[in-house]
């Protein structure tokens, strides 16, 4: 008799309890193949390319690169492969950043295991899934009125990381974002590192060339 294959699945997070933890959650399952699993977001990138997946479970928290550019450049190199999202982040903006970068799927990590199954089965058939917490955000985004038709200044940038460079284009250092903003240093020095990434930048000398090209600084925050 012809048995149904099993779902390749490659799982990306960078903490290794609740990654080894996922991996054995979806190794019990008969119709789930664990083949691999990353650390980071470049990792994930090479590991997609070598495993070759059916589905991708990424966190967005990530070092090197974060999820939302690593779905990026996966699903450019291979639109067949499912990107489903795991993540602490539940805010609109980072929905609907994985979603353009081409996620299929959106679960929070206080998802039960069922639902991360169920959702990974989803993603490998061609569907998109959303947890009922980001279900009800993206309906609310679209109930809300008139969506907004201006493009943002740097639109690749969520609107945190773009209050940061704004701040970077008026030559603020990292721990004066950190106070202004209350973040801590540490998510300050995360938020600057995407922000390189993103806008292809090596250095913070030339973020504010960019920034400032394009209007920021002088005070000019919130755009």
């Amino acid at each position: 008799m012809e048995t149904t294959p099993r779902l390749r699945v490659l799982v990306v997070d960078d903490h290794p309890l609740f990654r080894f933890g996922l991996c054995t959650v979806l190794s019990d399952e008969p119709s789930l193949d664990v083949v691999g699993e990353a650390a980071n977001g470049r990792d994930a990138v090479s590991a997609a390319r070598t495993f070759e997946p059916d589905v991708v479970v990424m966190d967005l928290h990530l070092p090197d690169i974060d999820g939302i550019e690593a779905t990026r450049q996966i699903v450019s190199e291979r639109p067949t492969i499912g990107i489903m999202v795991l993540t602490m982040f539940n805010d609109t903006e980072s929905v609907f950043a994985a979603m353009r970068a081409g996620a299929r799927g959106y679960l929070l990590k206080g998802a039960g295991q069922e639902e991360i199954v169920r959702a990974v089965h989803a993603v490998g058939r061609g569907e998109a899934i959303f947890g009922p917490d980001i279900a009800t955000r993206v309906l609310g985004f679209f109930n809300a009125g008139p969506v907004q038709t201006s493009d943002p200044i740097f639109p690749e940038l969520t609107s945190r990381e773009r209050e940061v460079l704004a701040l970077i284009a008026d030559g603020e250092s990292n721990s004066t974002i950190a106070r202004r903003l209350s973040l801590s240093p540490k998510t300050v020095r995360n938020h600057v590192s995407s922000i390189f990434t993103k806008l292809h930048v090596a250095d913070r000398a030339q973020a504010i060339v960019r920034a400032r090209k394009a209007g920021m600084g002088e005070g000019s925050h919130g755009q």
